[in-house]
């Protein structure tokens, strides 16, 4: 009996893969879309991981701070020098400076100094173009600041000098800064070792290369050179450098690796939902041959097993077709990134090692197995009388307890409910988790509504085209209606890629277009004065204040003894600052004798004196100096330190209706004389998160669209099988008159209709989740609405997906509509 069922089983498959062709892509594009994203997290950990090791250099050995200190001990060189073994020690120092733009104002980014070894062999930079510098007078600077400032290899450039005064230099060479941690940030100079104090200010060491004698043993002299150097320094082989230099892309790998396998999960749960649509369609047009199979002796058992060896069989075969096309993709994508993206001397490979294959087919494998389940389990509930049925096909009864379906669904929808209002209007630190949470509860239980929420949706979408498309259209919607069971599980694959889609998107947008507002609110200055002086010029304040359309806040910092610690107490006069950002209001309303903390201990004792803390707004003194933990009166601070305040900083608002562009051209007026100083500008960062969120934005569709495509086969699956089951209604059709063109076209239809219901719903939802979610984040500073209006990108992204499903509609019906036209019209009126 086994092996008769057995060969039944292979049978039986064999003659409906052609019905689970489509069904099987499904599976293969989540595959392939699995083995794909570990492969391009791998790419990404590699170029991480290189750059890491690109920065270690050729040293032998390398000598690098112990703990978590940043500074090697003032002799380390001299001493390491002496090691035996060793011949030549160069020592990397850094150390901070500003290049100077035409406009005679430094880049708003300060540049890191960094010292070039006498040694070549020493060298860990990368030269790109030119030569390096060697003697007084001469620097090599990166490739984007050069281009920023205008200068070339050759030519001249202007940089600060270390005791506060600038000066022209010779520009010799370009320095390749594409795959440098360590310089790909800022801006950066290179200067030989020996010139380094004449530039930087707060030089140190970080490391020492050495260079060791021939025959030497490296490991044996980083032993030495520890033992020489004491237990504040750590000594490595290079090999050693390297594993240390890599121990932060294992981290890394995790992260990256996690947010590309959330995309993929979407991707599979699609799958997996057109796998079970399309065996349920399947087994319900095979009901009375299932009776039949009941009546001559099958058990419940048996026919389980049969439907559950078939989707072992699908799996199989879709699984390998998967990790044929994610190769064919990985290897592809492999000799693109190389042979066309810029990444210096990094070379990435996006083909994963073989278990991503062998977990990603026993994934795929797994995944068709648990989506039939729920089929077979139907299809086993199939009674022997149906055999009597005058249609081969029934609706198949659905397994389990109803009641405890509606409950389990219902409880869903009133906690995601809750959980969607607590975290938009909560205002609690996990109003974004407790968003997401709702969404996902919310949405699965919309999705067990699916059947009686989405036909009605196809006839509210099929009104706009019964005029203009007459018979097709009625007949169109009249048949998704009919069948509302089928309409809703075909339309659903879209519904959960299209939510989540504009999902992201509008919460991106809604962020990007709220950002400006969000900063505003959460910063007290637009502009902050940077330098690396102990203070702030008096000359530079009082040209400050001498423009128009300014509100200048001198911000006074002393390094005080707070509760046994030493740290930074600022002082400022809040009434120059935005008063909607966080903790103006608290400090406009301190009084003498009173702080605010980060801590926010009721009683602080500053400077040996005891003052009272003032709670809610504990990062407020972060906000007015990046050291400061503590914020007093000006009156306060003067009685703790006595003449010992100095402003280290200017925090600078527009004043009187002028203008950012404006207030920003006042403000380089004002310190055309004090090019040593840097400005911090809110805008800029506005800018650069803007650019962030829409880089991000563009990701997350690109590996959504995945998901839309996976559930367009999912509608092109179940129009073909549709196709099979109405061949007698086709050629009743066509008997009576209806051309095959237009049975072409209300097939087409009709898939435009299941994509774009799903897909219609989907943004209804999307646009709610990623609207609350916005709200979440944005955390009641600007509303959402007005967020999505100031971004203009979201609204077009959002309709770029609509049109992509519709196409994708258009698509899905290629192939049936095609076998709909070729049916002889006698063949069709004899179908059962």
């Amino acid at each position: 009996m086994s092996s008769s069922l057995f060969s039944f089983t292979i049978k039986d498959f064999r003659a409906q893969l052609r019905g689970l062709v489509l069904t099987g892509s499904a599976v293969a594009v989540g595959v392939a879309f699995l083995v794909l994203s570990v492969g391009g997290a791998g790419a990404l950990v590699q170029s991480y991981e290189q750059s890491a090791a690109a920065d270690v250099g050729g040293a032998a050995v390398q000598v690098v701070p112990g703990g978590t200190g940043g500074t090697l001990p003032v002799g380390a060189a001299g001493r390491a020098a002496r090691v035996p073994g060793v011949t030549v020690v160069a020592e990397r120092l850094v150390g901070h400076a500003n290049v100077i733009a035409p406009s005679g104002r430094p880049l708003d980014d300060r540049a890191l100094v960094t010292s070039i070894a006498a040694d070549p062999a020493l060298r860990w930079q990368r030269l790109a173009a030119g030569r390096w510098p060697e003697g007084a007078g001469e620097v090599a600077l990166d490739r984007e600041s050069a281009e920023r400032v205008g200068a070339a290899p050759g030519g001249t450039v202007r940089v600060t000098r270390a005791d506060g005064g600038t000066t022209e230099v010779r520009l010799t060479g370009l320095l390749d800064t594409s795959a440098s941690q360590a310089l790909g940030s800022q801006p950066a100079i290179g200067v030989p070792y020996a010139r380094v104090g004449a530039y930087a200010t707060g030089a140190r060491a970080t490391h020492l290369d050495l260079g060791l004698a021939p025959g030497a043993d490296a490991l044996t002299v980083a032993k030495a050179a520890k033992k020489a150097l004491g237990g504040q320094v750590s000594a490595y082989t290079h090999a050693g450098a390297v594993d240390n230099a890599l121990q932060s892309g294992k981290t890394m790998y995790a992260v990256v690796l996690t947010a590309a396998l959330s995309f993929v999960l979407i991707a599979m749960a699609v799958a997996r939902m057109v796998v079970t649509n399309t065996f349920s369609v399947v087994l319900a047009q095979r009901a009375r041959q299932l009776a039949l199979l009941r009546c001559v002796g099958t058990d419940r058992d048996q026919l389980r097993r049969i439907i559950r060896r078939q989707g072992l069989m699908l799996g199989v075969l879709a699984s390998a077709a998967g990790l044929a096309a994610g190769a064919a993709a990985c290897a592809l994508g492999t000799a693109a990134v190389n042979g066309f993206a810029d990444l210096g001397p990094i070379e990435v490979s996006l083909v994963p090692g073989p278990w991503t294959f062998g977990l990603a087919g026993a994934f795929g494998v797994l995944l068709t197995l648990w989506a039939v389940r729920r089929p077979a389990r139907a299809a086993a509930a199939v009674p022997p009388v149906a055999a009597l049925a005058a249609s081969g096909s029934a609706k198949l009864p659905e397994p389990g307890s109803r009641a405890v379906r509606e409950a389990a669904s219902v409880l869903m929808l009133v906690a995601g409910a809750g959980l969607l209002v607590l975290g938009a209007f909560g205002g609690s630190a996990v109003s974004l988790l407790a968003v997401t949470a709702g969404a996902i509860l919310t949405f699965f239980a919309v999705l067990r509504y699916a059947q009686y929420l989405l036909p009605p949706l196809v006839g509210l979408l099929g009104l706009a085209l019964r005029r203009p498309l007459g018979t097709v259209g009625r007949l169109s919607v009249q048949q998704l209606r009919a069948n509302s069971r089928r309409t809703a599980a075909a339309s659903s694959a879209m519904l959960v890629g299209v939510t989540v889609a504009v999902s992201a998107v509008t919460a991106i947008g809604a962020t990007e277009g709220g950002l400006d507002a969000m900063l505003a609110n959460r910063m007290p200055a637009v502009f902050a004065l940077d330098t690396d002086a102990a203070r702030v010029p008096a000359d530079a304040i009082a040209a400050l204040r001498a423009e128009r359309g300014l509100t200048v806040t001198p911000v006074r910092t002393a390094a005080l003894t707070v509760d046994g610690r030493k740290t930074v107490v600022a002082a400022a006069d809040p009434a120059g600052l935005n008063p909607d950002a966080e903790g103006v209001g608290t400090a406009r309303g301190l009084g003498d004798g009173e702080a605010i903390t980060l801590t926010q201990r009721p009683g602080p004792t500053v400077g040996g004196v005891r003052l009272t803390g003032v709670s809610g707004a504990p990062m407020f003194p972060v906000s007015l100096h990046p050291e400061a933990t503590v914020y007093v009166t000006g009156a306060t601070l003067d009685r703790l330190a006595p003449g010992a305040a100095a402003v280290s900083t200017v925090l600078i608002n527009p004043a009187g209706g002028t203008g950012h562009d404006e207030a920003r051209a006042a403000v380089d007026r004002a310190l055309a004389a004090h090019p040593e100083i840097r400005i911090a500008d809110t805008g800029s960062d506005a800018d650069l998160i803007r650019s962030l969120l829409g880089r991000m934005m563009l990701v997350v569709t690109v590996l959504l669209g995945f998901s839309i495509a996976i559930a367009a086969l999912g509608v092109a699956a179940t129009l073909m099988l549709t196709v099979e089951e109405r061949t007698r209604e086709f050629g009743m059709l066509r008997a009576i008159g209806l051309a095959g063109e237009q049975l072409r076209r209300m097939l087409t239809l009709e898939s435009v209709l299941l994509a774009l219901t799903g897909a219609v719903a989907g943004t209804l939802l999307g646009l709610l989740y990623g609207t609350l979610a916005s709200r979440a984040v944005l955390a009641g500073h600007v509303s959402p609405l007005e967020a999505l209006a100031s971004s203009g990108g979201t609204a077009l992204t959002v309709l770029g997906i609509l049109a992509a499903t519709v196409l994708t509609g258009v698509a899905a019906s290629v192939l049936p509509a095609r076998r709909v036209r070729r049916m002889v019209v006698v063949d069709a009126l004899q179908a059962a």
